[in-house]
């Protein structure tokens, strides 16, 4: 059906209406800026795109990176009929209705369709099985775009039959060069309004962004519509300006997702590898995001066991004494107290014997040992216990020199094993040193 007037007018003032990030979507490979990784000269991905031989992709990554963006550039360069579905805003029915139009594709015009589903984790395990035949069958090549780990939130067979592309946030200089060109595009940018901007705020706006582009454009567009023309028809955007229109910067942080898991991690890592600053950064991320921080606490306590036990065994109280600080004092004034144990954890001389020792014990509990206790060791604090010759031959350490006397305590099948070897490090020295001098006594 022709197109009327008042639709073409419609599709007109809707163009000029759209916001400054949506006009600069670029619309061709050589447009497109970042994610080399992905999409560089003579990558996979590059070369399908170029050939139109694009195979069922998942593309995940945060926010503001080029996921939609590159999908659209895809519909620009392919041959194929290109459908679009938004996982939040369809269902069932609009999926098996893309599926019967890829089949008519195949059938009337021997064309194959590229189905692009934005935000596919917000599909459901019916939903996405409902796709899972046409792809396997080849009747639609799939793109999903997802900001949750796919590998989390996307069915195994689906996965399975795709290849997924993981896409970075932007660099600083990456939005740089995107600001710069939608500063001095005529046609799609604010080229046409006689914008100069400030290298100060250039890259004041490049940071907050934290790579995200969308921020970044939506903060240019807005600091040019709310900024008046000097006497020579220029509007000037300075840091003070780039700093109203952007105040917060954006924290790539969601406490159920994916992030959550990556920036816990580092934490835990942080304080295992003994590096302080990087430990209180990403506890300082975490905080400032709204993430629980008895979530926090509880980790610092796990890890006070976990990473260093007996080198330093005050971490194991430190880190409970900031957890019953933080529910005696609440934040924000707790995130001293967390701070106090997060620093002196990772500070901490390092040590996982304990860790290691339970482990090997649990494995020689299940595997290695009936498990029955020796007769001297069992309970003798009922009548006739000495009938049954329970506890009869058991030393009492304290009667001994030093508190120690050399017995059996470990089962008959597992006598001579070792669970716990303490390392030379911190206060697990003085512990290792000892028990070697009770071991030489026997």
């Amino acid at each position: 059906m022709q197109a009327s007037i008042f639709d073409m007018t419609y599709d007109r003032n809707t163009e000029q209406n759209e916001p400054l990030a949506a006009r600069m979507r670029p619309k061709t490979l050589e447009e497109f800026c970042g994610q080399e990784q992905v999409v560089g000269q003579g990558k996979m991905l590059n070369r399908l795109i170029r050939t139109d031989r694009l195979t069922s992709a998942i593309f995940y990554g945060p926010p503001g990176t080029g996921k939609t963006t590159l999908a659209n550039i895809i519909a620009n360069q392919t041959k194929a009929d290109f459908k679009i579905l938004n996982a939040v805003t369809s269902g069932k029915k609009d999926i098996e209705a893309a599926i019967k139009q890829a089949k008519n594709n195949i059938a009337l015009y021997n064309r194959k369709t590229i189905l692009f589903i934005d935000e596919i984790h917000r599909f459901n395990k019916s939903q996405q099985d409902a796709l899972l035949p046409s792809v396997e069958k080849g009747e639609i090549i799939l793109i999903g775009a997802t900001t949750e780990n796919p590998y989390f939130e996307i069915n195994s067979a689906l996965l399975s039959r795709s290849t997924v592309f993981e896409f970075f946030p932007l660099t600083e200089k990456d939005i740089r060069q995107i600001i710069l060109r939608a500063v001095h595009d005529q046609e799609k940018g604010l080229g046409a309004m006689h914008v100069q901007i400030t290298d100060e705020a250039l890259d004041h706006l490049a940071l907050m962004a934290n790579g995200d582009v969308r921020r970044a454009l939506n903060a240019l567009e807005l600091a040019v519509l709310s900024s008046d023309k000097n006497a020579d028809g220029v509007i000037e955007i300075d840091l003070d300006v780039a700093q109203e229109c952007i105040q917060k910067k954006a924290l790539d942080y969601d406490k159920t997702g994916d992030n959550h898991y990556d920036t816990i991690s580092a934490f835990i890592k942080s304080i295992r590898g003994s590096d302080p600053d990087a430990a209180l950064f990403w506890m300082a991320k975490m905080l400032n995001a709204g993430e629980d921080p008895k979530f926090i606490a509880r980790r610092m306590i796990i890890s006070a066991s976990e990473d260093i036990g007996n080198a330093e065994p005050m971490a194991l109280v430190v880190a409970v004494s900031a957890a019953q600080a933080l529910d005696m004092v609440g934040l924000p004034e707790a995130r001293i107290n967390l701070s106090q144990a997060v620093t002196f954890l990772a500070s901490a001389p390092k040590s996982n014997a304990s860790n290691v020792g339970i482990q090997r014990a649990s494995h020689a509990v299940r595997y290695d040992s009936n498990g029955q206790v020796p007769a001297h060791l069992k309970d003798a604090h009922y009548q006739g216990s000495a009938k049954l010759n329970r506890g009869t031959t058991y030393k009492f350490p304290h009667d001994y020199p030093n508190h120690y006397v050399s017995q059996q305590y470990l089962p008959t099948d597992l006598i001579d094993a070792e669970f716990y070897s303490p390392t030379s490090i911190g206060y697990e020295k003085k512990i290792k040193e000892r028990l070697q001098r009770l071991k030489e006594s026997k």
